[in-house]
This record gives structure tokens, C-alpha cells and sequence, in this order.
């Protein structure tokens, strides 16, 4: 029983640790005043977001670009390369899998440095191509970890009934292997679009001038002082991210039926 209440304890303490900061923000994004005094209940900084803040949109545009399209190519290079390295044997497949692991224990900074060093070696132009091109890169191996831990549940013997009723190795894949992964696809998606989306470090490193995705935006504009519109704009993205989260949950239910 005690041991219970420890754990119940350090629950509630763990969820108000995560969640009182994101609490003070939508409270203090209502706040007429730029400072954490409360000066009164205000939309101003809402207005201010719309109105006001080209630059902010502009770079939330790339970020949500970026996310979205890096997020489908390292979801279709992941899927494919978990079920080739869990079902196919080849020579390279014990190095591949373990490889594939690097860039998740690798520190981000390091990811950072050497996708700079490699674009400064090719004379790659810095721009929202070079961010495009790391955060599919960095993305792949969490991909390739959610699809290969749901290979691992799957139930082969649905594959050998495919091929017994004639079904060729690629109608097997696409009618078959992957409306199975469809779970685990969906997951590794917004995964990867979660990483991009929110990636400072990587992106910090092979950005170039006029490429600013909304965590840069956001970082040079707190290094001037606090902006309430970012207050507002992070409401914004709970709100969406909320809505999301559902939604996706209620997909894959669908989905399971």
C-alpha cells in the first residue's frame, strides 16, 4: 500500500513538473502586460501573432513543410529498409541493424557538426534543401526502430497464406505486409514529423541565410527579450497537437477494427 501511495506521489509530482510550466504559458499568453506581472485579461498578443508577424508565419510555413515532406521519404525509406533488414538475409544485414541504431545514441550536436562538415566538403548550398536533406537523415533510424519493433510481433503466417493464394512477392507487400504495419507507419510518421518540427541543434548547423525554421525564429527572437506572441503561438500549437494526438489515436483504433 505504501508503495502504491510512493508511486502515486511521484506521478502527480512528475505531471505537475511537466505540465504547470505549459499552464503558466497559456495563462500568461492572455496577459495584456510584457512582462510575467499580470497587467489584465488581453487577446492583444493573439492579434499581434496574426497581424503582425510575417516572419513568424514564414517560418512556421518551413518548418511545416520540411516536417511533412521528411517525414513521408525517412517513413517510406524506413518501412522499407526494416522489413528488408528483419526478413531478407543478406551480407551486410547484422551491420546494417546495427548501424541503423548510431544516430539514435550519436549526441545531436555531433549530427550537427558533421552534416556541416560534409556540406562545406561538397560545397552544398545551406538552406532549407540542406535542413531537409538532416532531418530525413536524422529521422530514418526512428522510423526504422518503430517498424522493426512491430515486424517483430508480426504474424508471418498471413505472408505464406498470401503466396500460397498466388500473390506475387510485391501484391504480398502493398495488399498485405503493409496495411498490417499501418499502425506502426502512422506512428513513425509523426514521429519523424515531431523531431523535424521541433529540431533546433541540427538545424542550427546547416541552415543558411533566409532558411529559418520556427525553433530558430523563436530562439533569436527570446535572445532580444520575451515576446508574448510567442506565448500565443505556443498556445496555437498545444491546441493543434492536442487535436492531432486524438485523432491519430482514434485512426489507429479504426484501424485495428
Amino acid at each position: 500500500m505504501n508503495k502504491m501511495r510512493t508511486s502515486l506521489v511521484f506521478f502527480i509530482f512528475t505531471m505537475i513538473f511537466f505540465y504547470l510550466p505549459l499552464l503558466v504559458l497559456i495563462i500568461y499568453s492572455f496577459n495584456s502586460g510584457k512582462t510575467m506581472e499580470w497587467k489584465g485579461f488581453s487577446l492583444q498578443w493573439y492579434r499581434e501573432l496574426f497581424l503582425h508577424s510575417d516572419r513568424i508565419w514564414e517560418s512556421f510555413r518551413y518548418s511545416i513543410v520540411i516536417a511533412i515532406i521528411s517525414g513521408v521519404i525517412s517513413t517510406i525509406i524506413g518501412t522499407l529498409g526494416a522489413i528488408a533488414i528483419q526478413w531478407y538475409d543478406f551480407k551486410l544485414r547484422n551491420f546494417l541493424k546495427t548501424v541503423s541504431y548510431l544516430p539514435l545514441v550519436i549526441p545531436e550536436l555531433i549530427m550537427g557538426v558533421s552534416l556541416l562538415i560534409m556540406f562545406a566538403t561538397v560545397k552544398f548550398k545551406l538552406g532549407l534543401t540542406s535542413i531537409f536533406i538532416a532531418h530525413t537523415t536524422f529521422n530514418i533510424p526512428y522510423v526504422l526502430l518503430i517498424i522493426m519493433s512491430r515486424l517483430d510481433e508480426f504474424d508471418y503466417s498471413i505472408v505464406e497464406a498470401a503466396y500460397d493464394l498466388g500473390a506475387t512477392e510485391r501484391q504480398t507487400l502493398f495488399k498485405v505486409v503493409i496495411p498490417a504495419l499501418l499502425p506502426g507507419i502512422i506512428s513513425g510518421f509523426l514521429i519523424a514529423v515531431t523531431l523535424s518540427f521541433d529540431d533546433f541543434v541540427a538545424t542550427f548547423f546547416v541552415s543558411g541565410p533566409g532558411s529559418s525554421t520556427l525553433p530558430l525564429r523563436i530562439f533569436s527572437m527570446v535572445r532580444l527579450g520575451v515576446n508574448p506572441a510567442i506565448n500565443a503561438l505556443s498556445v496555437l500549437l498545444i491546441g493543434i497537437s492536442i487535436i492531432l494526438t486524438f485523432s491519430t489515436k482514434k485512426i489507429q483504433k479504426d484501424i485495428i477494427k
